[in-house]
């Protein structure tokens, strides 16, 4: 299906290009958002009439998004999560979740844009990308942590999940000292 891009799309083209794309993604995608018309006689004039309305809109946002992007970037944000000793979360880091806590912070970022690759399922220090336009993107941190104080450890770049070591002669020893004293004990019994 062909269509007429009205902004940017990533991996796809710049504004006014005809593409030709699946018919689904065409449907579902970019014309559901406004992103795309149906590349038709009609649209096209309709199109070459408003490019103007739609450039100086499209470069509206891109100074509103540069804007938020000069703030937003390199900030670190704190998310206190449950999770085992060894660092596994109980659940995962969402997109809402992420909305949530750059919202408190007082941006306002869509969860949309957020790109997440893979779920945060570990604590600690994640880099994500936030696509504020097209055209525009900005990374954050994320700080995974139980608590406040592991948040402020892990900042300053102390891991949290780390177990104390042990040194094998010394527990080999207490064992032995151990089985030593449950062998006295069985000797006076008898």
């Amino acid at each position: 299906m062909e269509v007429i891009l009205l902004e940017r799309v990533a991996k796809l083209g710049q504004m006014g290009e005809t593409v030709n794309v699946r018919p689904g993604f065409a449907r579902n995608f970019l014309l559901a958002r406004g992103k795309a018309l149906r590349a038709t006689e009609s649209n096209k004039k309709h199109f070459e009439a408003q490019r103007a309305q739609l450039e100086a809109r499209n470069l509206d946002r891109k100074k509103d998004a540069e804007a938020v992007a000069e703030k937003l970037n390199g900030q670190s944000f704190v998310l206190i999560r449950q999770s085992g000793e060894t660092g596994v979360l109980y659940g995962s880091v969402s997109t809402r979740d992420l909305a949530e806590v750059v919202a408190k912070e007082g941006f306002t970022v869509d969860r949309g844009q957020f790109t997440l690759n893979q779920p945060i399922k570990t604590l600690g220090l994640h880099k994500v990308p936030v696509v504020l336009h097209p055209e525009v993107e900005v990374e954050i941190t994320v700080n995974v942590a139980r608590s406040p104080e592991e948040a402020e450890r892990q900042a300053r770049g102390e891991s949290v999940t780390e177990r104390e070591a042990f040194n094998l002669d010394d527990l080999g020893l207490e064992v032995g000292q151990a089985l030593a004293d449950a062998g006295e004990g069985a000797d006076d019994r008898g």
